[in-house]
């Protein structure tokens, strides 16, 4: 039996062999984000705790009753739809997952349905004010100069923020204008860039990455070229592309800190975060003629479904230009 959490020990041992199992199936075969993971462990243990107290412990007897039961309860809690709908996902993820292998004879969570909010569209930049914003870095200095490159990349390229900070300095191809990126689920796309990312990125190269590296880390490069030193034998986080002021790789937390800083200086809109360069790269990518299947594979969705989001919000901008400009509107 795979190891047991500490959240889940009140939980009778069939319902707590079911999350452990089922955690290990997210985390190694799916490959899911840990944040993933860990939002889905706590809707299944939470679950499971409820059908205990109604008497139910072994999962093979839950009924789609019970699943509905459950649902309805953090309605009434006044949980957000969007976190309704999360718990639904994840009851249907661990059901399908148990009845796969057996540990449940069949899915009670099959047919269940959930309640959808009202569609909240992406916030997105105007050009002027993505400008405005990527302008704001002043590369004067190796913090300057990172700042300039994240920014620029962010937008250029359209990944996420986990997805930036996972980059090492062998991700990025400036021979052909490209970053390897390793995205959700463990799946690896290229991602092409144009000019300004390139020139910043290069800025930065030059003048800015070897003063933010690790002390020991950046005396080793110093000395690598007379010892010869592989680089396949640098230390772990020497090979990270960017760092942040303490010198260790930057975080998810270094980077939103950052924009937010050049966000309140160049006006941009309150919430304006990483995420929402990926949205108006995408948005501009459509306005601007793009296929819808190739920002798809830009952004890494894995479906459509999810990159249609950006006609919607397409299609709003072109209503609120009509509505300003024509006389019949």
């Amino acid at each position: 039996m795979p190891g047991t959490d500490a959240a889940t020990d009140d939980l009778a041992p069939l319902a707590r062999h079911a999350v452990a199992v089922f955690v290990a199936h997210l985390r190694d075969e799916r490959g899911l984000s840990p944040h993933t993971v860990a939002a889905y462990r706590r809707d299944a243990t939470q679950f499971l705790r409820f059908a205990g107290r109604a008497g139910v412990t072994d999962p093979a007897a839950v009924e789609p009753l019970l699943l509905r039961r459950f649902l309805a309860l953090q309605r009434t809690r006044g949980l957000a739809a969007a976190s309704i709908a999360r718990k639904g996902a994840a009851l249907r993820a661990l059901f399908r997952f148990l009845a796969r292998r057996g540990l449940v004879a069949e899915d009670p969570a099959a047919g269940l349905g959930v309640p959808r909010g009202p569609r909240r569209l992406p916030v997105v930049l105007k050009a002027r004010q993505v400008d405005r914003l990527l302008a704001g870095p002043r590369p004067v200095d190796p913090v300057g100069l990172r700042d300039r490159a994240v920014l620029e990349l962010l937008y250029a390229t359209g990944i996420r923020v986990g997805e930036l900070c996972g980059l090492r300095l062998d991700d990025v191809d400036l021979a052909a204008d490209t970053v390897r990126v390793l995205g959700k689920g463990a799946k690896q796309r290229v991602v092409p860039f144009g000019e300004p990312a390139r020139a910043a990125l290069l800025a930065y190269l030059a003048g800015g990455r070897s003063a933010m590296l690790p002390e020991q880390a950046a005396a080793r490069l110093a000395s690598r070229s007379a010892r010869q030193v592989p680089e396949r034998e640098a230390p772990a986080g020497r090979e990270a592309l960017f760092f942040n002021r303490r010198r260790r790789p930057m975080t998810q937390r270094d980077v939103r800190g950052m924009l937010e800083r050049y966000r309140v200086a160049a006006g941009a809109p309150a919430g304006t975060s990483p995420h929402t360069l990926r949205h108006s790269f995408a948005t501009h990518l459509l306005e601007g003629g793009a296929d819808l299947r190739a920002v798809q594979e830009l952004l890494g969705h894995v479906a459509l479904t999810t990159t249609q989001t950006y006609t919607h919000v397409s299609n709003e901008r072109l209503r609120r230009v009509y509505e300003q400009a024509h006389p019949r509107a």
